[in-house]
């Protein structure tokens, strides 16, 4: 099956509505925060039209000062508005809903953290959510200090869990394999999934490892596909991982 067909019937949501409080953002949403002179989700969005998604195939949630997203993409991309933050699940749930019937998978990328990724791990990692007939299907990546990142938990009997970063125990926190946030998953299952989701008790949020908990008790098909090069994924959530970035982007 050829790139284009695989991609044909896959959607992309950004989730791209957060504040930015920890990093002092007040005029501008996180995701507009420069690296090497572009908005930082910018360059995810270039990725994706490289990739062959077409503006129709792509949705950006926004949320906080909307307007300055929507100043930059003008209508190369569509738009949802998620008007409270209810977390990762929530802003997918809405976001997906922008798409024609034709879109049944549904890959959930975040605005922060996705500027480094490639094509080719963009392509392997849907490919092997269609082809194996995945109902969702997580991206992972191995960190040296994952710090409060949520931990893949890797069961003797095969089960796999993420543990948020408020309910790891000491020894979960020793594991080195975290959720990168990107996901796909079957859109159907997923909105039919949704209004009966419970939200993360100490958060009072809907998040999307809560989805990948369900698809294993219910028995669906799930997957956790460590992305083959860790260098991909990179979060920005502090003054210092800003910098970081913005010197890994300047000298690409």
């Amino acid at each position: 099956m050829c790139m284009h067909n695989i991609l044909s019937n896959v959607g992309v949501v950004i989730l791209a509505a957060g504040k930015g409080t920890r990093l002092g953002c007040t005029d501008i949403p996180k995701v507009m925060l420069p690296l090497a002179g572009k908005p930082m989700v910018s360059y995810i969005v270039d990725t994706l039209r490289a990739c062959g998604f077409t503006k129709e195939q792509v949705c950006l949630v926004v949320g906080f000062k909307k307007e300055k997203v929507k100043e930059y993409f003008t209508d190369s991309v569509s738009y949802a508005f998620q008007e409270e933050q209810k977390g990762t699940a929530h802003a997918a749930h809405i976001g997906m809903k922008m798409f024609d019937d034709h879109i049944k998978h549904i890959l959930i990328l975040q605005g922060d953290d996705s500027a480094f990724y490639s094509c080719d791990t963009l392509h392997h990692f849907v490919q092997s959510h269609i082809d194996q007939a995945m109902t969702i299907s997580l991206l992972s990546t191995h960190m040296d200090d994952p710090a409060n990142l949520g931990r893949i938990v890797r069961h003797d009997d095969g089960r796999i869990e993420v543990i948020e970063k408020e309910y790891s125990t000491v020894e979960q926190k020793k594991i080195n394999e975290v959720s990168t946030g990107t996901f796909c998953v079957i859109r159907s299952w997923f909105e039919h999934m949704y209004p009966t989701m419970p939200a993360l008790r100490k958060l009072g949020e809907y998040v999307m490892p809560t989805a990948l908990a369900i698809a294993r008790e219910e028995g669906s098909p799930y997957q956790v596909v460590p992305v083959r090069d860790s260098h991909e994924w990179f979060g920005v959530n502090t003054q210092e991982q800003l910098l970081i970035a913005e010197s890994r982007k300047s000298s690409l």
